[in-house]
């Protein structure tokens, strides 16, 4: 999200935000990176796990492998799993707990949970109101506008918005994850709490993200009501 310009309110909210998500990113990788050293003693790789855990479930979702870390991701499009290099086929619980995360997110699908649904209807309102809200805020404060700077604050609170209702989605993958890999009888404890351990820290960048759309969203409310007060 772009911030337009440096000012009290940026320092003040969103600069403390930022620190939040870059921590959070670092401690995903951390995290990640721990983890990936920690072999199962099963033999399970991140694909042999999402294989399973759709087995388990009765769906059939394509899986590929892709170039990267940590580029992990379910493609409701064409319902795919895409599993990075450290994941795909790799036997260690951050590659379990990952591919596992991802499966959940096709379980969600599969079953058509409420919240990705709503996540889904989101994605072309927010793509459409991001480009346009700063263009909107803008405009209006420099051309003394309120309400087109308050129609702009209103469309970039719809990415925030989209940020609240990815939480739910990402918690309930995690979720999902969890106990499909304790049901599966194949991990021990240490490897269980140690999936959580990494699915806990990728929790946190999407509250962290959250985090930093709210404070941006609270500063450009303090800047066109500040602005406002000073010409009244």
């Amino acid at each position: 999200m772009p911030f337009f310009f440096v000012d009290y309110w940026y320092l003040v909210l969103v600069v403390p935000a930022l620190l939040v998500s870059v921590w959070a990113q670092f401690k995903v990788k951390s995290t990640f990176s721990k983890y990936s050293s920690k072999r199962v003693a099963s033999g399970m790789t991140g694909a042999d796990a999402s294989r399973y855990i759709q087995r388990a479930n009765g769906i059939h979702t394509g899986l590929e492998a892709v170039a990267g870390s940590l580029s992990d991701h379910y493609d409701p499009r064409n319902n795919t799993i895409r599993l990075s290099s450290p994941v795909y086929g790799q036997a260690t619980v951050a590659a379990v707990g990952v591919a596992a995360h991802e499966t959940g997110h096709a379980l969600q699908h599969a079953e058509g949970y409420a919240p990705v649904k709503l996540r889904t209807a989101l994605v072309p309102i927010t793509n459409f109101s991001s480009g346009i809200s700063p263009i909107l805020i803008i405009l209006g404060i420099l051309m003394a506008m309120d309400p087109l700077a308050y129609a702009g604050i209103a469309l970039f609170s719809v990415a925030t918005f989209f940020q609240l209702v990815t939480l739910p989605v990402e918690f309930n993958a995690s979720r999902r994850a969890v106990v499909a890999l304790e049901q599966s009888g194949q991990f021990t404890e240490d490897e269980l709490q140690g999936v959580k351990k990494v699915l806990t820290a990728a929790a946190l960048t999407y509250v962290a993200a959250l985090f930093v759309s709210l404070m941006s969203l609270l500063r450009l409310i303090l800047i066109v009501g500040g602005n406002r007060g000073r010409r009244d």
